[in-house]
């Protein structure tokens, strides 16, 4: 048994010298481009004595290398000859093998240093056929991009609008190539650059299915979901006041709720991915109607929250009975309530790990989601688990009365809100039309709650069921359609570098446009950019706290730099772009941009030492001149 042991011990350490034995060394075709230029990403793989890298060439899923950054377009990887082709679906190489990855400087890249993040994955195996976990090697690499002529500037721009030829990458250089640069077409390269990440290493995928968790967790904290957090809890408290056995089956049903939600939001991206559309996160608050639809459900929860009525079915006293005792559909669609007040929240607290999950294949996706809705779940499945916990809550009593009134009148500050957001999207007249909407909705329900009850007979209670129905069918299509006098004006991105003082900011703040940052920059001057929505309360948050702010203010003076605001309430390509160049897909967008330095991306929640922090690492005007 011992020389078991000891036979086990050696096979580990000689596997672990033989990992360590090999090495990745990374490097680029040379370290300095002009603007219009291409090169190459060089991964040099050292393959131990005793193994090989055998791939199929037809799916590489196990041996590639990968780069990206906002200033290089990045081309297609292609393995390199192999040593050995023992069949069709198998290449090996060994001792040593270089994989290269070509990319193109962008046109408007601006110069100055720059870093790049690489990646390379590998999987080594024996001449038995037995193989090593996958392996991968990460580096930064350093690389400047070099400043051009008004005149060499527009000839590269020329050239590179162009099909690229061996004469048009060196088009206007004067500098000896090190290397003979790859020829790509750029017109391919989106397609290439954005594919499904097939091959992601598990590592990296489990390390963002935890930021799915751990963000869908943090949702229950914020502004769009807390005020309706204690209604459930209130309701479990009760249920489980009658009956503690069915705590745990309340809160799984209330799980199942919010992980339908978020399965079906999944097959919407995933929809979205298969048609090659890109999507942005958040965006659905652009769309009036969207906003509407969950306005009108805060507004009937609230009314159902003040006793104007109960949720019942006509002729169904079983059911009721039966829905009293248990109550399963209530906590059922208690998620799906709890998820639809959460996703206005979502993509602030996952913007990092968002542009990820929508490049991996559709499975994952689903993963992807169902974790975010499992860690919103989380804590009433702890509860769930832990009924115990809850005798730290005060029993039932008049004080419950007291506090689900209170907090149908938080509801309704909420339909106050998503008002506020219509009448960003559209103007005045509409926001009438969806107030008297709202009147209607509201005689409806009443009419509902009023007549609906088992005193009355089994005709009256499908009357007031159908009457009510119709007429909120009647008012929508009256009142709601979206015609062209109610379009808002909205903030656009000017044409061009002009600076434009923002409508409704503090003065100083300019709307924003890629050709003003670019014109800053180069002129030497730092540059602030805060890009939100008029229905992001983060956004909103972050402006009255931090950004608006007299002493901030005095300090984005005092380091000259230049603020500018981008309005994304209503869609705007231009802005939408920019967000998604810095892998992030959704609103607050805050950065501040350094002539000759990678920008400083801003979490979605700021403070003011984060803020001061980075105004610390601007030069002043003497060393930026």
């Amino acid at each position: 048994m011992r020389t078991k042991s000891y036979a086990l011990l050696m096979i580990f350490m000689l596997s672990t010298f033989s990992i360590v034995a090999q090495t990745v060394d990374f490097g680029m075709s040379k370290s300095a481009f002009k603007p219009g230029e291409s090169g190459e990403i060089l991964g040099t793989l050292r393959i131990p004595s005793d193994r090989k890298q055998s791939v199929n060439p037809a799916d590489p899923a196990y041996f590639y290398i990968e780069a990206e950054h906002p200033d290089l377009i990045i081309g297609e990887f292609t393995l390199p000859t192999p040593k050995k082709v023992v069949s069709d679906t198998e290449w090996v190489y060994y001792p040593e093998v270089t994989l290269t990855l070509p990319f193109t400087v962008k046109p408007q890249a601006r110069p100055g240093k720059k870093t790049i993040h690489v990646y390379m994955n590998y999987n080594l195996c024996y001449d038995s056929g037995m193989c090593d976990p996958p392996e991968s090697k990460e580096a930064d690499l350093t690389f400047e991009i070099l400043a051009l002529a008004a005149e060499a500037k527009e000839e590269v721009e020329d050239s590179v609008a162009m099909p690229m030829g061996a004469d048009a990458v060196n088009s206007g250089a004067d500098s000896e190539p090190e290397l003979e640069q790859p020829k790509i077409d750029t017109a391919d390269l989106p397609e290439t650059k954005e594919a499904p990440l097939e091959a992601a290493p598990w590592q990296e995928v489990m390390k963002y299915l935890l930021f799915a968790f751990l963000g869908g967790l943090i949702l229950n904290i914020t502004p769009c979901v807390l005020p309706i957090l204690p209604i459930r809890i209130m309701a479990i408290i009760n249920q489980a006041q009658k009956d503690r056995t069915k705590v745990f089956k309340h809160v799984m049903f209330y799980a199942i709720g919010v992980l339908i939600s978020f399965a079906i939001m999944a097959v919407i991206f995933i929809g979205i991915q298969a048609a090659g559309r890109s999507a942005g996160w958040g965006t659905q608050n652009q769309n009036p109607y969207f906003s509407i639809a969950l306005m009108s459900i805060v507004f009937v929860f609230a009314l159902s929250l003040l006793g104007v009525f109960e949720i019942t079915a006509p002729g169904m006293n079983t059911a009721n009975k039966a829905t009293r005792k248990g109550g399963y559909s209530g906590s059922f669609f208690g998620g799906i309530f709890a998820f639809l007040m959460a996703i206005s929240c979502t993509g602030p607290f996952l913007g990092a790990a968002l542009p990820f999950a929508m490049r991996m294949p559709p499975f994952l996706i689903m993963i992807f989601f169902l974790m975010i809705g499992l860690g919103f779940a989380s804590p009433f499945i702890l509860i769930g688990l832990f009924p115990k916990a809850l005798k730290i809550i005060p029993k039932p009593g008049n004080w419950m009365v007291i506090f689900k009134e209170l907090m149908g009148f938080v509801l309704l500050y909420l339909v106050y809100t998503m008002l506020k957001t219509i009448l960003a999207l559209t103007n005045g007249l509409y926001l009438l039309n969806v107030l008297w909407f709202l009147l209607l909705l509201g005689f409806a329900i009443w009419l509902y709650g009023r007549f609906v009850r088992f005193e009355y007979s089994r005709l009256i209670q499908w009357i007031f069921t159908i009457l009510p129905l119709a007429l909120i069918v009647a008012a929508a299509w009256t009142y709601l359609p979206i015609t062209e006098e109610h379009e808002q004006s909205v903030v656009v991105s000017p044409v061009g570098d002009e600076m434009v003082q923002f409508p409704h900011a503090p003065e100083g703040w300019y709307i924003f446009s890629p050709e003003l940052v670019d014109r800053l920059l180069t002129d030497g001057k730092p540059v602030f950019v805060d890009l939100g929505a008029e229905w992001c309360k983060n956004c909103k948050s972050n402006e009255r706290t931090v950004l608006f702010t007299d002493d901030i203010m005095q300090a984005f003076r005092d380091h000259g730099v230049v603020l500018l605001k981008g309005d994304f309430t209503r869609n705007d390509p231009v802005i939408l772009k920019w967000i998604t160049d810095h892998d992030r897909l959704g609103v607050p967008f805050n950065a501040l941009y350094i002539p000759e330095r990678e920008p400083i991306i801003f979490p979605e929640l700021l403070s003011k030492n984060m803020i001061r922090d980075a105004l610390a690492g601007i030069p002043d005007s003497g060393d930026r001149q």
